[in-house]
Formats: C-alpha cells, sequence, structure tokens
C-alpha cells in the first residue's frame, strides 16, 4: 500500500522535472539569440565597411549608415534582454537546487 507522502513527492519529483526541462530549453534558446547577436555585430561591421567603399552617394551612404546604426542600437538592447534572461535562469536554478537540497 502506498502512502500519501509517496504521491506528493513524485508530483514534486514530476514538477521538478518539467522544471528542470522548461529551464534547459530556455538556456538552449538564450543561447542561440547570443550566437544570433554575435553574428549581427560581425554582419554590421562588414557592411559600414562596404557603405563607406562602394557608396559614390554621401546622402545614400548617410542613409544606410544611421540604419545600421539603428540595428546596433536594436543589438545592444537585445543583448541587455539576454542579460536579464540568464539572470532569471540563475536565480530559476538556484530556486531548483534549494528545493532538491530540502528532499
Amino acid at each position: 500500500m502506498s502512502n500519501i507522502g509517496d504521491n506528493g513527492e513524485q508530483t514534486d519529483r514530476a514538477a521538478l522535472a518539467a522544471l528542470e526541462n522548461a529551464v534547459g530549453g530556455l538556456l538552449d534558446r538564450l543561447s542561440d539569440v547570443g550566437a544570433r547577436a554575435v553574428e549581427a555585430e560581425g554582419k554590421s561591421e562588414e557592411l559600414e565597411a562596404l557603405v563607406k567603399r562602394f557608396t559614390g552617394d554621401d546622402a545614400e551612404a548617410g542613409r544606410m549608415l544611421t540604419r545600421l546604426k539603428g540595428l546596433e542600437d536594436e543589438n545592444h538592447d537585445l543583448k541587455d534582454r539576454l542579460k536579464k534572461g540568464r539572470a532569471s535562469v540563475d536565480r530559476l536554478l538556484a530556486k531548483i537546487r534549494f528545493l532538491e537540497e530540502q528532499r
């Protein structure tokens, strides 16, 4: 005969496994976004060099570089969001570790 405490412990284990899977998925997504941000920065630098080299029209070069600056600002914002997301994940992991130690 199983004990009521056993059912609660099984439920806790299932919830913990689900939480760990969710955190793992979030970490994977954060890593992907970070890699995309780094790639975007590299392309941005290449584009700036090409625009300066090949644009004969200073106005067009200015418009393109203005757009580039906007993208760089957006990239910076995304990096800030990633940093905050990683901090949230770290807090979640700390809570998970705490809960595991309480068992």
